[in-house]
Order: structure tokens, then sequence, then C-alpha cells
């Protein structure tokens, strides 16, 4: 297996270890729930402003949720049950923590090591001030690594019951694919638009895809962002009464701050050279439905039109799904775009 350097300090590293073209296929798929993280850490190490720090880190409240959700569910096991038990090997998302003076102070990352899609990072530390200290630096690292695996595990999934029909006509309409379930329908379509979504008796997703030419920068501007998709979904969205339909929630409180906040950021999104990521809520002008959504609004290759393309969640009771898991649905169909 091949270890490969992504970050280098003086004394610090951080190293990935890859598979071959076609390791993948012969891994066993990966266990655990969604967003699940498996800490591997003796009692004596996960404790005290460590544990506290791990908690601020992953067990934070999810950006944009209106109803606190956890970024993970955080289990933690020590390390003699995690080298002895061949299915906590098999965990999706990993943070091995041994701390120890004799340790080179490094942070390896592994992908699909033992199972596929997996993530594990291991961190050989010497003391608890070095391991606190790396995984300040290495957060960013860990969540961009963690939820792209968590969107190959929802694609492959997507890809063993997937609806050919249903990705065939987006691919021949916009000249890109993306993978949909055979669980997702064609809900409206026009020109350059279309709506696709999974109806179930208790909650609702969908993705809305729109594409028009670039023009200048200011497509990607928040405000402009906002504003097209607020259009695009009165135009196209209704809600469940008579003249009622989808929009951003962006009324304000009296201090002027967002009643429901939003997030703007610029993402790494592969197969695209720009790509801002916007989070936030929707509700129902004239009716009582919202939840949350996630919209990236990318360059296509041929830098000549913009792509939109926005996730919701429509799951009032939480059950038997999180808004945060199911918008983790969305996010991964709107990741699988093959141009």
């Amino acid at each position: 297996m091949k270890r490969t350097v992504l970050l280098a300090l003086v004394a610090l590293l951080i190293s990935a270890c890859t598979n071959t073209p076609n390791g993948e296929v012969q891994k066993k798929g990966s266990s655990g729930k969604t967003l699940e993280m498996l800490i591997v850490a003796n009692q004596n190490v996960y404790a005290g402003d460590t544990k506290a720090l791990i908690d601020s880190l992953f067990n934070c409240p999810q950006e944009c949720l209106l109803t606190p959700e956890s970024k993970f569910d955080i289990v933690n096991i020590p390390v003699s049950s995690y080298k002895n038990t061949e299915m906590f090997k098999n965990h999706r998302n990993i943070l091995i923590i041994d701390v120890n003076p004799d340790n080179p102070n490094k942070v390896y990352m592994h992908i699909d090591e033992y199972a596929a899609p997996q993530v594990v990072f291991d961190f050989a530390v010497k003391d608890i001030a070095s391991l606190q200290e790396n995984l300040r630096k290495y957060e960013p690292v860990i969540l961009r690594e963690i939820y792209k695996a968590e969107h190959r595990r929802v694609i492959k999934a997507f890809k063993g019951m997937e609806n050919y029909s249903l990705n065939e006509q987006v691919q021949k309409k916009f000249g890109f694919k993306l993978m949909f379930s055979n669980e997702f329908m064609m809900a409206k379509e026009s020109t350059d638009f279309a709506w696709i979504r999974k109806e179930t008796k208790d909650f609702g997703i969908g993705v809305l895809v729109d594409v028009f030419p670039y023009e200048s920068q200011k497509s990607f501007e928040e405000n402009t962002i906002l504003n097209r998709m607020d259009t695009i979904m009165k135009r196209h969205v209704p809600a469940s009464a008579e003249n009622s339909y989808m929009g951003i929630e962006r009324r304000r409180e009296a201090d002027g701050s967002y009643l429901a906040p939003i997030v703007s950021n610029k993402v790494d999104f592969e197969g695209s050279s720009y790509c801002i990521e916007t989070r936030g809520s929707w509700r129902a002008f004239g009716d009582f439905m919202g939840g949350p959504f996630v919209c990236y609004t990318l360059l296509a290759p041929d830098q000549q039109h913009v792509v939109m393309l926005t996730g919701y969640v429509y799951n009032p009771r939480n059950k038997p799904w999180t808004k945060r898991d199911l918008l983790m649905q969305v996010e991964s169909i709107c990741h699988s775009i093959e141009w």
C-alpha cells in the first residue's frame, strides 16, 4: 500500500495510504451509521480537555440546522478493542489516538485501508499537547475527507439501485450526469431547469437543477444566488396549500441578523474550477413547511455556463431519519456530477 505525504511541517506531517485502482472492489463495505465517528482512544486520553476539544470540533451542532444536530455521532472504544475486533476496523470514519513519548508526532490518513468507503486518521503523537495541536490543525482536512467518503458511500448505494431512465434524461437535457436512485422521480422540468424528488410518508427530499449563462463573477455573490433561488423556487416549486410556494428563509431579527442562518463559502468541487456552497433554510410562503437546503453554484467546464444544484430536505418529525442524514443524501447527489 502506497503512503503519500499530504502536509509537512518541521516535526509534523500527515500522510495518506492509497489503494490500487481495483482496491475498492476488493474491500468489504464499511460499517457504521451515516456521519458516525469512531474515536479509538483509551480512557486516560479521551478525557478532560481532550474530550472537550474533540466534542467542540466534531460533536458541535451542524451549521444552518434550526433544530440542533451534531456534526457526528461519536463512539469511543479503547485501543485494545480496536486492535482485537475486525468489526471496528471496518468502520467508515475512524480517529485513532496513540499518545506515547516514543511516537514521531505524525498524523496519517488511510483511505479504504480495511473497508470502502473508509477514512482512518492515525494520530501518533508524543503527548497531549501535541495531540490537541494536531486536532486543531487538521480539523479541516478531517472534515473534508470524511465528508468525501460519506458522499462516496451514498453514491455507491444509489448506483446499486440506479434510476437509469431518469439519469439518462438528466444527462441528455443538461450534458452532465447525476446519480439518482430508483426512489426519485422527475417532478417538473423546463428548458434549463429540473426538479427531481423523492417523497415518502415521513419525509421529502429533492434536488433542483438550474443552468444559465455565465456573465460575470456577480453570479457567485451570495445575494445573487439567493435571489435566483427564490425566483426559481417561486416559479417551479409549489407547496401543499393553494398559491403557496417554496422560497428562502430570509427574515431578519431586530439586530439585522438572519432569523435562520445563511452561510456561503468557496469550496473545492470536483470537475469545476469555481464553486460557492450556500447553506440555509427554505420555507413555504403561504403554507407551514420548511427545512434545510444546500446549494452548489459552480462554473461549468466550458466556462460559459453556471450550474446551480440545490438539495433540500422536508422532515418535520425527524423520524426515522435526521435532517442531517437526509441532507447528506442530497449533498451527495450534487457531488455525483459527471460532466
